[in-house]
């Protein structure tokens, strides 16, 4: 189970899979079908992150898993998923029959594309939450498919205005996703409600600093708010409170280091702040149920 994870030392980081972390990556939007680059790597894209850039994948036929963080999500086609900056990903496709497009983008085309549009795409990192939308029929996701053959299909031509057809591209591409995810609202299994300026700026900080900082009035003071008043309205954005916000990253980035490298328990401890192993254990037993080995254990059974 998760055999490529199980050997990892670290998480890769890429620009697109395979290629150098590009820091500087701006304005940038890229289109491929799934079988040009999973094909040459055995149907294996393996665990790995991008630093600042959006993933929408289409999949029109086929299937296969999707290793997201510490967890395995098998999806059979029709499907999309939406992968944010930063989210350890990876994929297991079906060898041969598994197709769609993988559309990539960095966060600041989005802010380019104009209120309304920009608007919809930055649902899109709410909705990635919940990054697996799956769907019955292939004509529930026909136009987002029209609409990746035609972004593809300007990329490849190069044609005078293309760069600006690419973004209105994108721009559809990210309003349609929205609607196809409000198809799937009623289970309650994802959200459409408008990114929160200030909840957004609190995942920035504690992205920035839960390995050093775990106490909520640090996050207050940066957002000018009482602790208590933080906790209010992140509750009410979110339906959870910011001090879970800021213990589901420091879980997240300790499953990560359990699965993903070979660090003892020890080791992850005092990376991420923790006075002692023992502590390290307590905390994440009481969130997991599981000690750390054996959350280890089973990812590698």
């Amino acid at each position: 189970m998760l055999t490529a994870m199980r050997t990892a030392e670290t998480l890769p980081l890429f620009h697109l899979y395979g290629d150098p972390p590009d820091d500087q990556a701006f304005d940038f939007v890229h289109v491929e079908t799934i079988s040009s680059r999973s094909s040459v790597h055995a149907w294996t894209i393996s665990p790995h992150r991008h630093r600042n850039l959006f993933q929408i994948l289409l999949v029109e036929c086929g299937g296969g898993t999707l290793d997201l963080e510490a967890d395995a999500l098998p999806f059979d086609a029709p499907a999309v998923i939406l992968l944010a900056p930063t989210v350890a990903h990876g994929f297991r496709f079906r060898p041969g029959v598994t197709e769609g497009y993988v559309v990539s983008f960095t966060e600041d085309v989005a802010g380019a594309l104009g209120e309304s549009e920009a608007e919809a795409l930055a649902r899109l990192h709410r909705l990635a939450e919940s990054p697996l939308l799956a769907f019955t029929r292939a004509e529930e996701v026909a136009r987002l498919a029209k609409l990746s053959r035609e972004l593809l299909e300007e990329s490849f031509l190069a044609r005078e205005g293309s760069e600006v057809a690419a973004r209105a591209y994108l721009a559809l591409i990210g309003v349609e996703v929205v609607r196809l995810a409000a198809s799937r609202a009623r289970s309650g299994r994802v959200t459409l409600a408008p990114a929160d300026p200030v909840v957004d700026e609190l995942r920035r900080l504690i992205e920035r600093h839960f390995r050093a900082e775990r106490q909520i009035g640090f996050y207050a003071g940066w957002v000018a708010m009482t602790s208590d008043r933080l906790n209010d309205h992140v509750k009410r954005a979110t339906g959870v409170t910011a001090g879970h916000l800021l213990r589901q990253r420091v879980l997240t980035e300790a499953k990560r280091q359990l699965v993903f490298t070979n660090q003892a328990i020890g080791e992850i401890a005092y990376d991420l702040a923790f006075a002692d192993p023992s502590h390290f254990g307590r905390f994440f037993k009481k969130h997991t149920g599981k000690t750390p080995q054996e959350f280890r254990a089973g990812k590698r059974g």
